[in-house]
């Protein structure tokens, strides 16, 4: 049987590892240390590592890969094949010489647009129509190796990156399953990207948090979006900040970042040439809630202005 790496480290990476992992010999999966989480910083494992000790596999958490004793161990072990998904560190090219079948990764785009570690939040916050997996051999330069697969679907007006995520996960497990054979069989195609069309999608700043309502309807509403469930997108209010989970496209006029309505429904903020209401929110220091709530009796908010 194929002997299989599996490197990853997020939630999208865990139904990719289980699936690789029911048809195939996974000799070891490898993924990033377990990190200090939560207010009370609770060290907590990486959610592959929880999935590959579930399934018992040995489980490698190198912080720097490059000359590490971890990647000695990997190359030990003769593996056919190297997969990766959400992996989060460049390979050296050691290791990517290693297997005779080489690296392929799972990356979350149609490459060769949104290389890099954000692709479906920028997919989404740039308003795309359609992203989708694609089945690519690893190089030394960041997600840019040969194309073997790709799969589109299409982003809905209602989709966040978190149901993109989702989605784009199950995808990844299908299309890699579907290919797998033919890589292993040596008969897969590849096909070099478009250097004359790559776009980049580097991991989102905090400074990329911040929502400004000085902008179309559509770009604000696709920012926030493009942000929820997690980083969650925020502007300040009275000096503190403000997280907007959820948000939808609305009609309004006024200066862009005021409050034109607060009631039941939520916050209606102005923006360039419109409106967005504000539909699930979290004040500083409380819980995510939903807007109207937090509108519930205060006209006091009328007019006051969101900012950086």
């Amino acid at each position: 049987m194929t002997r299989i790496v599996f490197m990853g480290t997020p939630d999208f990476s865990g139904p990719i590892l289980e699936a690789v992992a029911a048809n195939y010999d996974v000799v070891a999966v490898v993924t990033q240390p377990d990190k200090p989480v939560g207010r009370k910083k609770v060290l907590t494992p990486p959610p592959v590592k929880v999935v590959a000790e579930a399934l018992g596999i040995k489980v490698l958490q190198p912080a720097k890969l490059t000359g590490s004793d971890e990647l000695a161990a990997i190359i030990a072990m003769q593996p056919d094949l190297i997969v990766t998904a959400a992996y989060g560190q460049l390979l050296p090219e050691e290791l990517l010489n290693a297997p005779k079948l080489g690296c392929i990764n799972v990356h979350a785009s149609l490459l060769p647009k949104y290389r890099g570690g954000a692709p479906i939040h920028y997919a989404v916050m740039n308003g795309e129509q359609e992203t989708g997996v694609s089945i690519m051999y690893m190089a030394k330069k960041l997600d840019a190796g040969d194309v073997i697969s790709q799969r589109a679907i299409t982003i809905e007006e209602t989709d966040n990156v978190g149901t993109q995520h989702d989605k784009l996960s199950a995808l990844g497990v299908k299309l890699l399953l579907e290919t797998l054979p033919s890589i292993i069989a040596r008969t897969n195609d590849r096909t070099p990207q478009d250097e004359s069309k790559v776009t980049f999608a580097s991991n989102i700043s905090r400074e990329d948090e911040l929502v400004a309502f000085d902008r179309p309807t559509t770009e604000v509403h696709n920012h926030i979006r493009g942000l929820s469930p997690w980083p969650v997108g925020y502007a300040k209010l009275d000096g503190q900040n403000m997280k907007f989970w959820s948000a939808s496209r609305a009609e309004g006029h006024g200066n862009p970042g005021e409050i034109l309505q607060a009631d039941r429904d939520g916050l209606l903020v102005a923006t360039s040439d419109g409106a967005v209401l504000l539909t699930e929110i979290q004040p500083a220091g409380k819980k995510r809630m939903a807007a109207g709530d937090f509108a519930s009796g205060r006209k006091d908010l009328l007019g006051k202005v969101f900012n950086g």
